[in-house]
């Protein structure tokens, strides 16, 4: 059976992304939760991955460490996970790829925290543009498409790539308009998106540089985490 490795479901971002693609599409396989517990921890996540971080597969002998490949590799078995037809996942696999190396504004000053809700102190023209470009790109594909998901009716890779910001959204209070806004409720509402964010909530562990991140970016208008 496949292992995913992954961290700290409140904080985890990349790890949620195959997590969900793998449970959406009924893929079986173990989960692992190693959690960042001391300034990413880096260093201890060496014992078990080459870049230190998360998530990793185990399949076999063969293991995937980059959230892309990983969801590449298991549609080799699983091909599902994309579309099927060719010019829907052609756009679900540029959606995918543009979210997996942009928006580095929206991920430096909006990281994910599931169980904060943050009034931002300021959002940047740069965080600006990376909202507005995630509003069109889910405008565009529910239209182009038909919906409810941005490559047509299933559920894809593209719909796991952005539900960590979904999440986003939630925590600092960010509308996108009506559109956008339903697919992002929508996301939040699917039932293993609904068991990632309790799971999340209810973690008592706390890492500071995620900790810190959120504080910079803004007011803690509450926490709904566990406490230890």
């Amino acid at each position: 059976m496949l292992k995913l490795i992954i961290g700290n479901k409140n904080y985890s971002s990349w790890s949620l992304r195959p997590w969900l693609a793998l449970r959406m599409a009924d893929i079986p396989f173990e989960e692992e939760l190693r959690p960042f517990i001391d300034h990413g921890s880096h260093d201890t996540f060496r014992a078990f991955s080459p870049t230190g971080r998360v998530p990793l597969l185990v399949d076999g002998k063969v293991e995937v460490w980059d959230s892309l490949a990983i969801v590449e590799h298991v549609a080799e078995t699983y091909p599902a996970l994309w579309p099927a037809d060719i010019a829907a996942r052609a756009y679900a696999r540029s959606v995918a790829a543009e979210m997996h190396s942009g928006f580095s504004e929206l991920r430096n000053v909006c990281t994910m925290n599931c169980g904060l809700r943050v009034q931002l102190h300021h959002r940047s023209p740069a965080l600006e543009r990376d909202l507005a470009r995630i509003a069109e790109i889910w405008s565009t594909g529910i239209e182009r498409f038909g919906g409810p998901f941005l490559a047509g009716d299933r559920f894809t890779v593209a719909d796991a790539f952005y539900a960590p910001v979904a999440f986003r959204l939630q925590t600092y209070g960010i509308a996108l308009g009506a559109v956008p806004d339903a697919y992002a409720a929508r996301l939040r509402a699917l039932p293993p998106m609904v068991e990632w964010y309790e799971a999340g909530i209810a973690e008592t562990w706390r890492e500071p540089d995620h900790e810190a991140e959120a504080l910079a970016a803004g007011a803690v208008l509450s926490d709904l985490r566990r406490t230890a």
